[in-house]
């Protein structure tokens, strides 16, 4: 892993970008493309300070859940950011594009956790018991990477490429949907813009889910009771514009907007 204090002006390169909206360019150019130890420590070394500033850390995203991206990346796991109360936006909430800088979306199913998760292994059941709740939700990623040039440890540095997140308003029980084959179609007017289903998280988004709680073990950031967990894309991202609104449905679980201001 590289030294201290290159993972603290790797960090500090990345919050001045979150800041100021200014870009970097990618962070593989001074690390190895394959040090991801390092790409994590930058990532948690950004989540101590915002921390220790008084952002409230309410869950967790995890990215690359699509097998074709992971290849297109070369890894074969996904990655994991931190989500702030602060990057919360109500359903149907105005979002101002100057809050963004290369904003995309993707459609997810977010699962609101009823009590800790310590185990160093976890199981489906752990994950069925634990989960209250789950949501219809729209990840608005970002990148504080230039032209979104990224590579995993790029990623996976800049706290997994997140951005803000938007969840519907009518929680479900797990069992009252079928999480893994559930349809999911997201609309931008009357033009049906990305689709997918359940299987495109890793097969299930309770694979996502369970590989997450055992990492975040490992790390020291266990999933606790109150925490969010936005378990992955069910279909392609999409570009924004501005003035742009995105209607999500997905199968069982209701739906959710997006709204671009």
């Amino acid at each position: 892993m590289a030294d201290q204090l290159t993972i603290e002006a790797a960090a500090a390169q990345l919050r001045g970008a979150h800041d100021t909206g200014q870009v970097v360019a990618p962070l593989r150019d001074r690390l190895a493309a394959t040090d991801v130890d390092t790409a994590y420590a930058i990532q948690e070394a950004n989540t101590y300070q915002w921390l220790s500033e008084g952002r409230r850390l309410v869950g967790r995203k995890i990215g690359l859940t699509s097998l074709a991206v992971q290849k297109q990346l070369g890894v074969d796991q996904p990655d994991f950011g931190m989500l702030f109360a602060d990057m919360a936006v109500g359903d149907g909430e105005p979002v101002a594009l100057g809050r963004l800088i290369q904003p995309k979306v993707e459609a997810e199913i977010a699962l609101v956790i009823g009590r800790d998760l310590t185990q160093e292994r976890h199981t489906y059941a752990d994950l069925l018991r634990a989960t209250e709740y789950a949501l219809p939700a729209v990840e608005i990623v970002d990148s504080r990477i230039a032209s979104w040039n990224i590579k995993f440890v790029d990623t996976v540095a800049d706290n997994a490429s997140s951005g803000l997140f938007v969840l519907g308003s009518r929680p479900r029980r797990l069992s009252d949907f079928d999480v893994a084959n559930c349809a999911m179609e997201m609309k931008s007017g009357d033009a049906v813009v990305s689709a997918g289903n359940g299987r495109a998280c890793l097969g299930s988004p309770l694979n996502a889910a369970v590989w997450l709680a055992d990492v975040m073990v490992r790390c020291g950031r266990p999933l606790l009771a109150g925490d969010i967990v936005l378990t992955g894309a069910l279909g392609p991202m999409v570009t924004v514009s501005a003035g742009q609104r995105f209607d999500v449905a997905i199968d069982g679980l209701g739906t959710v907007c997006a709204l671009f201001a």
